[in-house]
């Protein structure tokens, strides 16, 4: 099959997928196109927004159109991390020895849902953390592999709300993208109503496998960038840096840290994703801005001068990508002071 017929096969099974959620979800169209995304870019995904915006319905109804294994965990302040990835246990055998098993926890499924995973303490939060990161736990010296492909999408109240204990910015820096769900318009709260108080569901039908989704994570690596295109991502992300001698005005005055190199890595990924879904095997500058906020707005910290003037990142970010593209334009070398 080549790379043409390889493309059309992605741009028509991300198509299926994302209409199958559609047929639950009303309206959010970025947003679950983002969480696509996020699934074959290998990333994770955070998602932030008050209580009842349906980003739990969002991942349950992603979760049924996919032929995975799935399990979802509602995250407490007592909620323990051998809660999440297991336990070992005592077992007697016939002859009457006892002997320890391991029993899984919740983590060990292809797609979890981290339920308000900024109400549970950071000791539990950094158990599901280093799974993600790891794609293993270790349980009193022994390490077990998750199962593959491996998808977390977790959940968040803004940090601002009572009884909640917010990620450290090392541990938001793991996950791909960070989206925000916002409230819904008053056309789509119509449908809302109308979709949520009849007797009849929607039908989601499993139209993709794990390892259909493999091989496309395998096709999404594939893709070309030009060198323009990356030296932009990295561009980019070096602009997020107060220090850097091409970084906009407001990003000297605002930023504490900028973002990572992860966030050039999440740009990059996220462009070829795009790229795929719109039928192309190439990275555009268009797919790098359409997946900057995403990618980038948990991986930039504010000072305190940012917080107090609530400075919103999104803006921010805008204008660290015209500043970007201007000095891509110009052919500028960009270093460090």
């Amino acid at each position: 099959m080549g790379h043409g017929d390889r493309v059309q096969e992605f741009v028509g099974a991300f198509g299926g997928l994302k209409a199958e959620v559609q047929k639950v979800i009303v309206g959010y169209d970025e947003v679950i196109t983002h969480v696509l995304v996020g699934l074959f870019a290998g990333g994770h995904v955070l998602l932030e927004g008050v209580p009842g915006l349906g980003k739990t319905l969002l991942i349950k109804t992603l979760a049924a159109g996919l032929d995975f294994s799935f399990s979802r965990i509602q995250f407490t302040p007592d909620l323990m991390p051998a809660d999440i990835i297991g336990t070992n246990i005592i077992l007697e055998d016939a002859e009457g020895r006892k002997h320890f098993q391991f029993q899984k926890g919740p983590i060990f499924a292809h797609i979890r849902l981290a339920d308000e995973v900024n109400r549970a303490t950071p000791k539990t939060q950094s158990a599901l953390l280093e799974g993600m990161q790891e794609g293993n736990v270790t349980v009193s010296g022994a390490s077990h592999p998750l199962p593959s492909p491996f998808f977390v999408l977790a959940t968040q109240n803004p940090i601002e709300m009572e009884g909640t204990y917010p990620l450290p910015e090392a541990q938001l820096d793991r996950f791909l993208f960070k989206l925000r769900v916002t409230y819904p318009a008053l056309e789509e709260l119509n449908e809302i109503i109308d979709r949520t108080t009849r007797t009849r569901e929607a039908e989601v039908w499993r139209v993709m496998t794990g390892p259909e989704v493999l091989r496309f994570r395998e096709l999404v690596r594939e893709v070309p960038i030009a060198a323009h295109v990356r030296e932009l991502a990295s561009l980019i992300v070096m602009a997020t840096q107060a220090q850097c001698e091409h970084a906009p005005e407001v990003v000297r005055r605002f930023v504490r840290y900028g973002s990572s190199p992860r966030g050039a890595q999440a740009l990059v990924l996220g462009g070829k994703v795009r790229a795929l879904a719109e039928g192309r095997y190439n990275v555009s500058v268009e797919d790098l801005h359409a997946v900057a906020r995403p990618a980038l707005r948990h991986r930039i910290i504010l000072n305190f001068d940012g917080e107090a003037e609530g400075v919103d990142v999104d803006h921010l970010i805008g204008q660290v990508l015209e500043q970007a593209e201007g000095v891509s334009r110009r052919g500028k070398e960009v270093f460090l002071r």
